[in-house]
């Protein structure tokens, strides 16, 4: 007997054998029946909670294949600077932050463009915000923060500190840091005078907090996690790739599935560092075989090829326009063929974030090393981001089923982020090659597709939008899918990269009932509207993780 049935919907199950329907039926936490009105009502019972959905378009839960949870979470009750241009604005917005937050121990603000003021930003500007409290800004691709003068004393870097390859904290010529900091180690220090740092160590150090967090500490963070969680829930995400994260990631997961508190599927990888031995991928695979369930799973090794393209720090095969820059891989390229062969050796998958095209290449090439030492498998290996690539190196990824895990709102003009990044960091020859996707799904890439929050807004349907309107850059291609092919990515595209194919992303019987109900048709609605269409309902595994009309309690 259905414990809930969802009718007078105009469901798109991502199911080839039945694509569409008009009415799911769920009992258990699993799909019981999709078809007609009359096939699935006549399922109901005294006690089943019967839902009118008024029309609207039913798909399976959305899977969001590339995000940040923990640190998407942290940052929610932080400053944030998105829009934001001007000195006089940025000081406004801190010093309210300021007085309003007066025990905090660093300041800190999220999304500064790298562009928020007229000139490059350094620690003497922000003194002018606030001089006599630690404050910091992270850029929008989290990958440059910018420290006032205390925060750098109290972070005991001001006068530099010797960093990993890639990793810089930015000296000038007095020999005092200017306050700019690339990468995850240059800025950990600071971040670490939050209290918070544990929650970082996933992605900048691939290390375990050390002592191990107590009940009240696993407590506070798991508040952290649960916010992040009902932020994804509002935007209709049941599943999810969380791009960064550590055993204790896992472990927080897991309790709050103990507690009835996890509201999405989880998959955390193991985080390689360039400086880690072999051996400790062992630990990769004690977190696969020990964290496997329906909810909470491993099984994947994420990596850094490079850094980003608005500091340069994306690795290219062409230097940057007006420097002799092209950036440098994080991995020697013999190194990085042996890390992939051992990591595939293992049965696991991998993930690079690759956003430059000789990252990009490098990567393929690694790849491909682990499928001639190895033998080909159904690995799934993906690459994150491919913000320029080559076109020799386009078809090898369908010939390596490498899944192109890309991000509708990163292009320059598409979403949140201005085209002046394409002038400043792209030839303009090279703009044809520059942020593809149809062109990667014609030559036969599976396409994952994602936010990649917090960098961006982690609204599926503004990145929805972007991904069917966006312009194509001058003397480029249009590289939009169609609608079905994009709503593909984003549930059972994305469902197959994160090896759940048997599990969510569509809706069949058996399946996990993960389901997300769009407010109106969304065939019909334009789509420079969708970003404003809202999610009438969310549901993962079968609970009710997000109703803001109140449409189920009603339900009889």
């Amino acid at each position: 007997m259905a414990e809930m049935i969802i009718t007078n919907s105009r469901v798109l199950t991502m199911d080839e054998d039945r694509p569409r329907a008009e009415a799911v039926a769920l009992a258990g936490g699993r799909i019981l029946a999709v078809g007609s009105r009359a096939e699935v009502e006549a399922l109901a019972g005294p006690s089943t909670r019967v839902v009118d959905a008024g029309g609207r378009t039913l798909l399976p839960g959305f899977v969001e294949s590339h995000l940040h949870l923990v640190l998407g979470g942290n940052e929610l009750t932080q400053l944030q600077l998105g829009g934001v241009q001007g000195f006089d604005e940025l000081a406004r917005l801190f010093r309210a932050h300021a007085a309003k937050n007066p025990g905090l121990p660093l300041l800190m603000a999220q999304g500064a463009a790298y562009e928020i003021l007229e000139h490059p930003v350094t620690r003497h500007d922000l003194d002018r915000v606030i001089a006599d409290r630690p404050i910091a800004m992270m850029s929008p691709d989290h990958h440059t923060v910018w420290a006032n003068t205390a925060a750098l004393q109290a972070a005991g870097i001001l006068h530099g500190a010797e960093m990993p390859q890639g990793h810089v904290v930015v000296m000038g010529a007095d020999g005092t840091a200017t306050g700019e900091l690339l990468e995850f180690e240059a800025f950990s220090p600071v971040l670490a005078l939050t209290g918070d740092l544990h929650l970082q160590l996933g992605i900048a150090t691939g290390g375990e907090p050390e002592p191990w967090p107590d009940a009240a500490q696993r407590a506070k963070d798991k508040e952290k996690v649960v916010a992040g969680l009902a932020h994804c829930a509002m935007h209709g995400i049941t599943s999810m790739v969380n791009m960064d994260g550590n055993r204790y990631t896992c472990v927080l997961l897991q309790e709050l599935e103990a507690e009835g508190r996890l509201t999405a599927r989880v998959k955390v990888p193991f985080h390689f560092k360039p400086h880690m031995e072999l051996s400790e991928l062992e630990r990769a695979s004690a977190m696969a075989a020990e964290f496997r369930g329906d909810w909470v799973t491993s099984g994947f090794v994420k990596m850094f090829m490079d850094g980003v393209v608005d500091s340069r720090t994306a690795y290219m095969l062409q230097d940057y326009p007006g420097t002799q820059d092209r950036g440098a891989p994080l991995f020697p390229p013999e190194r990085f063929d042996e890390i992939c062969v051992e990591i595939d050796r293992r049965g696991l998958q991998i993930a690079v974030h690759a956003i430059g095209d000789g990252a990009v290449r490098q990567t393929i090439d690694g790849y491909e090393a682990a499928q001639k030492a190895n033998g080909k498998r159904d690995s799934r290996h993906r690459i994150e981001h491919i913000e320029l690539i080559d076109r020799a190196d386009v078809p090898r990824l369908g010939a390596l089923g490498i899944t192109a895990s890309v991000q509708p709102p990163h292009p320059p003009g598409a979403m949140d982020f201005p085209m002046s990044t394409m002038d400043h960091v792209f030839h303009r020859h090279r703009w044809q090659d520059a942020y593809l996707c149809k062109t990667l799904a014609d030559h036969g890439a599976p396409l994952a597709f994602a936010s990649d929050w917090p960098v961006t807004d982690v609204s599926v349907m503004r990145g929805l939008q972007a991904a069917l309107t966006r312009v194509p850059f001058a003397g480029a291609a249009d590289e939009r899918v169609g609608l079905m092919e994009a709503l593909r990515a984003y549930t059972a595209g994305g469902a197959r990269a994160a090896h759940m194919e048997g599990l969510t992303g569509r809706l069949a019987p058996r399946f996990a009932a993960d389901l997300v109900l769009i407010d109106g048709d969304i065939e019909t609605i334009p789509p420079d509207s969708l970003g404003r269409t809202g999610i009438a309902l969310t549901i993962a595994g079968g609970n009710v993780t997000h109703d803001p009309a109140g449409m189920t309690s009603g339900a009889v």
